[in-house]
């Protein structure tokens, strides 16, 4: 029987919108189908203003919400035409949003994603599962990371002790130890891309660093690296996630006390990501003896370069290794989620969150 679920999923480096749909019914899940769309740059630039605290922020929120509702819906149709799949055969859609406020620290705590489910549903006529974040957060969690919990069902292994290192636009992992016995757990180390993504288009107008070359041409200067590993979120301990309300330019500009040349502030952030990931793994999880990391940071080579180098004793891939394209892994992650939801089973992990309980995430937004 078939057991076909779309995942989509726009993470904090607003830069495309990644779809894909996922078969249930076997094991591992098998993915069946991909797609992606990048994101238009006038619609990026209202998304990152969004972001920050501005003017008129609830009729700007109101309309991005309908637009990118209808990208979704657009991204999905789309990849359903490109596969021989019948619409039919779709139990349901999991959508991320894209999250334009992450306050897991305030009291309350909240999180907004945007990427209004009603227009997903009514425009593909599939079931839509989404807003995953909150309810987690009702029960003291931090609303993130989620996809721990996917990473556990796809990747735990019973002989080795693994991290699932993902690289979006902040940078979290996984700890995956051996068997079922031992307890998985998870956080956000810090900034992914999203600093080396700000920097290079503030100032050559470029969306991201293509394979690190600009990076690759700087030096790492060790006074700007030494006031970037001070920076206090490090420190925390899990549970614990962050975004770009705190990971900005404007967070960077205080750091930068002298001039730099642009090149070497670019290759000093690719290294405060690489040492921050691992630092993060040396800490918490000291007995790793594999990593297999996932998300767009992949295509940066120069990134994958330094986390290498940063990293001792310890296996290193991409999750293409373990049969999934690291591409696609977060999608499938959502897909999974909305799964979970339909039939009634906690999307959460605590351990993860640090909620007081697991709970099932997300709201149905019924086929038409």
């Amino acid at each position: 029987m078939a057991d076909y679920y779309i995942g989509v999923m726009s993470g904090t480096s607003m830069d495309a919108v990644d779809a894909v749909i996922v078969d249930f019914s076997t094991h591992p899940p098998q993915l069946l189908a991909s797609h992606s769309r990048e994101v238009s740059t006038p619609l990026r630039e209202e998304l990152l203003e969004l972001a920050q605290p501005g003017n008129n922020e609830i009729d700007r929120m109101a309309l991005l919400d309908r637009q990118i509702g209808n990208l979704i819906a657009e991204l999905c149709n789309e990849l359903i035409t490109t596969t021989d799949i019948n619409r039919e055969q779709i139990a349901a859609i999991g959508s991320h949003g894209q999250t334009i406020r992450h306050a897991p620290d305030s009291t309350p705590s909240y999180t907004v994603q945007i990427g209004d489910p009603n227009t997903i549903a009514q425009l593909t006529g599939l079931s839509t599962v989404a807003d995953f974040r909150r309810r987690d957060m009702v029960v003291g969690g931090q609303g993130a990371p989620l996809v721990p919990a996917f990473h556990q069902a796809l990747f735990q292994c019973d002989e080795k002790n693994r991290v699932v290192m993902n690289i979006g636009g902040i940078a979290n992992i996984t700890v995956l130890p051996a068997g079922a016995s031992g307890q998985v757990f998870g956080f956000d180390t810090g900034p992914g891309n999203m600093l080396m993504d700000a920097w290079i288009q503030h100032h050559l107008n470029q969306p991201y660093d293509t394979d690190g070359d600009w990076a690759s041409s700087g030096a790492i200067e060790p006074e700007l690296l030494g006031h970037l590993l001070r920076d206090p979120y490090l420190g925390k301990p899990p549970p614990k996630s962050t975004g770009r309300e705190h990971y900005s330019l404007k967070w960077l500009e205080p750091h930068l006390q002298k001039e730099y040349a642009l090149e070497d502030v670019q290759a000093t952030l690719c290294e405060f990501t690489a040492i921050s990931a691992t630092s993060a793994i040396r800490q918490f999880a000291p007995q790793t003896e594999e990593i297999f990391v996932c998300g767009g940071g992949t295509r940066n080579s120069y990134l994958m370069e330094r986390i290498t180098h940063n990293l001792v004793g310890c296996r290193f891939n991409t999750t293409a290794e373990l049969g999934v394209d690291p591409q696609w892994v977060e999608a499938m992650a959502f897909a999974w989620l909305a799964r979970q939801t339909l039939l009634h089973l906690p999307g959460n992990l605590p351990a993860v969150t640090g909620a007081s309980q697991s709970v099932i995430l997300g709201a149905i937004y019924p086929a038409p």
